[in-house]
């Protein structure tokens, strides 16, 4: 029998050691890049290019178009959708004879400086809110949640109505109101997951070490909630844009020459039956803007959540089939 101080001592590990440790470094073994896990999903593959295709229109549309989407040309009047009148004409023209598609990518442009901010303001503010309220409870949280509560007595559409037909419509405005309506929805959220993580061992022993409260928020509960945030984020910037629509389309919105895509419905629905490209295709533009951020946020939500995340690496013919079957079984 050989003692094991006889055995070469050369840095070189046994047959058994060296695979396992192969098989722990391999790339195999690793969970999927996010990309990879996207381009399984069709659905939110197209999503995500439609997404991306509506931001690089309204960051870089601008500088191609010049002023086109207030040039008028009124013999070039309700022209309908056609390749005879060069590339800005491919969409038809308005009454004025102004070109719809340059219409449609400054509308773009306008829409998304409206809604992103209202989105990033209201999720900063609130989910801060939330979370510090959550993890301190007692008077913090009912007074925070006291206030949310009065926010939302209020319909968000109802009080943008009111507070633009005091004051004068504007996009800051409607920046400003949309925020504030949207605060709740974070606080509530941020609060609810602050407050059952703030019971956790790791935040018990971050607190035993003499950790700030404000560092515990940051290091370890906002991470573990932002995957959450992030998905009522993308719902929300929906809900945002369609009532920014539905108050240009009311009038108290965007106001011309500033152009949105509710505002480009609501001056093309007196021409439906003569020239439907007006206002059929602004809401084209809402729909499938809108749609694909639903579609991305529930696959999101699936990539960011580890207990659901295996849906997305099993083949497409497997899906159905284990659809129903919990990891625990899987395992």
């Amino acid at each position: 029998m050989t003692d094991p101080a006889d055995r070469p001592s050369d840095g070189t590990a046994s047959a058994p050691e060296t695979t396992a440790t192969s098989e722990a470094a391999s790339p195999r073994t690793r969970p999927p890049r996010w990309w990879l896990l996207l381009g399984r999903d069709r659905g939110a593959a197209v999503a995500a290019v439609i997404l991306a295709l509506v931001f690089l229109v309204a960051l870089l549309g601008r500088l191609f178009i010049g002023d086109r989407a207030i040039r008028q040309d009124l013999r070039a009047s309700l022209r309908p959708p056609s390749f005879d009148h060069g590339f800005y004409g491919l969409l038809g023209t308005d009454v004025l004879g102004r070109s719809v598609l340059a219409r449609l990518i400054e509308a773009a442009g306008t829409t998304l400086y409206v809604a992103v901010p209202a989105v990033l303001c209201s999720l900063l503010i609130g989910s801060a809110l939330g979370m510090w309220a959550g993890y301190h409870g007692g008077w913090r949280e009912n007074i925070a949640m006291r206030a949310a509560d009065v926010i939302l007595s209020f319909p968000s559409l109802l009080i943008a109505v009111v507070v633009l037909y005091v004051f004068s419509p504007s996009a800051l405005n409607i920046v400003l109101i949309l925020a504030v309506a949207r605060i709740p929805v974070y606080l509530r959220t941020a609060r609810a997951e602050s407050a059952e993580l703030r019971s956790r061992l790791f935040v018990d022993a971050a607190r035993t070490f003499g950790t700030p409260s404000r560092q515990i928020i940051y290091r370890h509960i906002l991470p573990i909630a932002l995957p959450t945030l992030l998905t009522v984020a993308t719902l929300d910037f929906c809900f945002v844009m369609l009532t920014e629509s539905s108050l240009s389309f009311l009038g108290i919105g965007i106001q011309p020459p500033d152009v949105s895509w509710g505002l480009m419905v609501a001056q093309g629905r007196q021409y439906l039956q003569t020239a439907w490209w007006i206002a059929v295709l602004p809401g084209i533009a809402i729909v499938l803007t809108t749609v694909s951020a639903t579609v991305l946020a529930a696959w999101v939500r699936l990539a960011t959540d580890p207990a659901q995340r295996w849906r997305l690496t099993l083949p497409k013919k497997r899906r159905g089939a284990r659809a129903a079957v919990s990891p625990e079984v899987i395992a």
